[in-house]
């Protein structure tokens, strides 16, 4: 099951319930960057918390045409509802479909204590190619 949770923040940084990310699980959030708008979402596989722009690097569409949907059946791959592109959860690389070789961009994520924190990239993310 995956969920929209938070709200987007004037400050650029999202936080969350730890427990709101159980094991298995996504939550898709909106930052304000310095005027741009960021679509992002966390993913706790394998008890560990990443975060990354929900945008596919083969055509810079967001992975979850479907509201929420990121992650694969089996829970084991994040995939690009557009055209099938899995990634690997902890690393964000593209193992298979359009843009294999390539990875998802990461954003900064911190566990502080019962909540996560992320917040925006110091760079804007890159475009569709």
């Amino acid at each position: 099951m995956n969920d929209t949770i938070g709200a987007m923040p004037p400050s650029g940084e999202w936080r969350c319930a730890v427990a709101a990310v159980p094991p298995g699980h996504t939550a898709t959030f909106r930052l304000d960057c310095g005027g741009r708008t960021v679509s992002g979402f966390v993913v706790n596989h394998d008890a560990r918390y990443r975060a990354y722009v929900n945008r596919c690097p083969h055509r810079g569409t967001p992975l979850d045409l479907w509201p929420n949907e990121l992650l694969a059946e089996d829970g084991r791959a994040l995939v690009c509802s557009t055209h099938g592109a899995l990634f690997e959860p902890d690393t964000g690389f593209c193992t298979a479909g359009p843009c294999a070789g390539d990875r998802l961009t990461p954003l900064p994520l911190v566990v502080d204590g019962d909540t996560l924190a992320v917040s925006c990239p110091q760079r804007p993310p890159p475009s569709a190619r």
